[in-house]
Order: structure tokens, then C-alpha cells, then sequence
């Protein structure tokens, strides 16, 4: 089974532009990403996807494998099956670009679902993690998950699912993490597929596997890491980086 990680990677962020070249602790925040997902170990490719030569230039001249979109892409999904389309691979686990704490032992997780399904009969494996505050709960740039008793997603939101009329019952909130573990073939129909209402509403690409039917498993990591979506996570990561 080949598996390799590719990491889409946008020049143009809404939230924070540029934010993907922005320094944290020596190198770039791309940098760090890609050096961080190649000492996994576990892929036999890591490459960073992309349409902004900034970013381009940045991984191939510090000797990193990269490539160029060629098309306009809404999402990170179609930016890889683009990429991927005439490779010969099983598995893409897709790395956000703006995750530098990315670590081996979430990744081997995602890795694994595959390994174990013999059958093939999961399409996407992806990772949650527990929400400990209401804060998080409740703000819409946490994307929430819930899933069934077997672990495969049953809705991503920004708000809070399940809605809590009663807080006594004791639910777990999980945030989806954006990494993802496609198997070829699903990643392909992705990229046939039009977007339909649910994610064109909640803006979420996950939705788009689940109301064409495809099953996600879901993964749970007690490593949170930091995502850097605004100034302020990048100077939480310059803080935390060790």
C-alpha cells in the first residue's frame, strides 16, 4: 500500500493572508509543516501543493518536493486530487499547511484505519479531539464533529452539535481536526462531484463526502497541536515551539 501526505497550501488566506510564509522561530510556518510531516517517516512522499510561486519557491529551494496548481481551486481536497490524479497511490493523508506541530502519532492513526480495512470499506479517515470550553463549543471557527457508535461521522458544524438543551447529560464535544486520510478512489468522485447545499452553507468540505454517502472514520487524538488561522495562534506557536 502506498501512502503519501500532500499539504495544500493557499498564499491568499481570508483570515490571515500570508500567513503560511510568516516566520516562526527561524522558518516559515510552510516550512515548518512539511519538515514536520517528512520526519513522520511514515509516507513515502510528502509534497506541498499549491498556486502561489512564494510558497512554491520557499519548499524547493530548502530542497522540499512541491507542486503547481494548475487550476483555481474552492478547497483543499480538489487542490490534491488535481495533484494526485495521475499518480499511482492507495492512500493521501492530506496536512493542513498550517499545522507545524503536526506529529507522528496522530498521522499513524489515520494510516491505520487502512491498514485494517481489508475490505475497503471506509472511504476517509479523519481525526477529532475532545472540547474542554464553551468557548470553543460556540465558536463557529471550531468545526465540531459527532459520530455514530462505530466511530464514522454522522454531521460536521460550526455550531454545537449536539445542541445542548441539557447540559447535565454529560456529552463530550469533539472538534474535527482538518487532516484527513483519503483513499484514491474517493478523493477522485470528490472532484467530480458539484458542492452541495450543506457545505455550501456551512462551508465545511467534509459535508460533501457525507451527502454523496461516503463513510468517514473518525480518530481520536488527545494532541490538539496549534492551527494557525490568526495572528494570534502564530504567536501562540512562537510561544509553545520547542
Amino acid at each position: 500500500m502506498k501512502v503519501i501526505a500532500m499539504i495544500p497550501a493557499r498564499y491568499a488566506a481570508s483570515r490571515f493572508p500570508g500567513k503560511l510564509m510568516k516566520d516562526l522561530k527561524g522558518k516559515t510556518v510552510i516550512r515548518r509543516t512539511y519538515e514536520a510531516t517528512v520526519a513522520t517517516g511514515l509516507f513515502q512522499d510528502v509534497y506541498v501543493v499549491t498556486d502561489s510561486d512564494i510558497i512554491y519557491r520557499e519548499i524547493t529551494s530548502n530542497g522540499g518536493r512541491a507542486i503547481m496548481s494548475k487550476k483555481e481551486h474552492e478547497c483543499g481536497s480538489d487542490r490534491i486530487a488535481e495533484a494526485v490524479m495521475p499518480m499511482e497511490v492507495d492512500v493521501v493523508v492530506n496536512v493542513q499547511g498550517d499545522e507545524p506541530f503536526t506529529e507522528r502519532e496522530s498521522l499513524s492513526k489515520l494510516v491505520a484505519v487502512f491498514k485494517q480495512d481489508l475490505e475497503k470499506q471506509i472511504d476517509l479517515a479523519s481525526l477529532k479531539t475532545p472540547l474542554h470550553s464553551w468557548e470553543d463549543i460556540e465558536n463557529p471557527n471550531v468545526v465540531k464533529v459527532i459520530t455514530d457508535k462505530q466511530g464514522f461521522a454522522m454531521y460536521f458544524s460550526r455550531s454545537p452539535i449536539p445542541y445542548p438543551r441539557d447540559k447535565e447529560v454529560g456529552v463530550t464535544y469533539f472538534k474535527h481536526k482538518g487532516v484527513y486520510a483519503f483513499r484514491k478512489e474517493a478523493l477522485m468522485d470528490f472532484y467530480q462531484w458539484p458542492m452541495q447545499p450543506l457545505e455550501a452553507t456551512e462551508k465545511i468540505e467534509a459535508i460533501r463526502y457525507l451527502e454523496y454517502g461516503k463513510k468517514i472514520k473518525m480518530v481520536e487524538t488527545g494532541v490538539s497541536g496549534i492551527e494557525i488561522d490568526t495572528p494570534e495562534d502564530l504567536d501562540k506557536a512562537i510561544k509553545e515551539w520547542k
